[in-house]
């Protein structure tokens, strides 16, 4: 047997056992496109959102400056089934069909002011969307599999200068904000 027999015999293998390594440390890594959801749960109904604004406190001291959008709540599980329909890990369903159930409550939306110009007039705001969501195990006795008290969407937005927009768009982004919150709670947080 000559020297470079085992050299060869080493150039014939290492294809094999390139994959071989490759194969095999990425095995351990976890990948999935189902990141943490039971295997039985494939669909979800998204129950529309009450408001449970209290009306009768946007006035108070406690905050200074009220807001409120009519027919969030509506805005707010639309934006939900959009974003559970782009995600595709949970298909929306009806409420007969669907192996899980989402629940939720809109229970604030706040303006907030971030910053005044010279003339203390507000210049840029932030928005929040606050929530209460539950969800659900249909399979298993609607089992509640988590609920969040609190969950919050935000953006900020210009009201005034080159950079400014509706507070309605900017209410806008603060729906999807809570509601890309809400399916990455349902979807990852297991």
């Amino acid at each position: 047997m000559s020297a470079g027999a085992p050299r060869q015999s080493l150039r014939r293998w290492r294809p094999i056992l390139l994959i071989l390594t490759v194969a095999w440390a990425s095995a351990g890594c976890g990948y999935t496109a189902r990141p943490g959801l039971p295997s039985h749960l494939r669909t979800v109904y998204v129950k529309p959102f009450v408001n449970k604004i209290d009306m009768t406190s946007l006035g108070d001291n406690f905050q200074r400056f009220p807001a409120y959008q009519h027919a969030m709540e509506s805005d707010i599980t639309t934006a939900v089934i959009n974003r559970f329909q782009f995600t595709g890990l949970l298909r929306p369903a009806s409420a007969q069909a669907a192996d899980s159930r989402l629940e939720g409550e809109l229970m604030q939306f706040r303006r907030e002011a971030l910053r005044y110009n010279a003339s203390q007039q507000v210049e840029e705001w932030r928005l929040s969307v606050v929530v209460n969501v539950r969800f659900y195990d249909r399979h298993n006795k609607d089992l509640l599999l988590w609920d969040e008290e609190g969950l919050t969407g935000d953006t900020t937005y210009f009201a005034l200068g080159s950079n400014a927009e509706a507070e309605a768009t900017a209410a806008d982004r603060a729906i999807k904000d809570v509601a890309r919150r809400v399916v990455e709670r349902t979807v990852e947080n297991w």
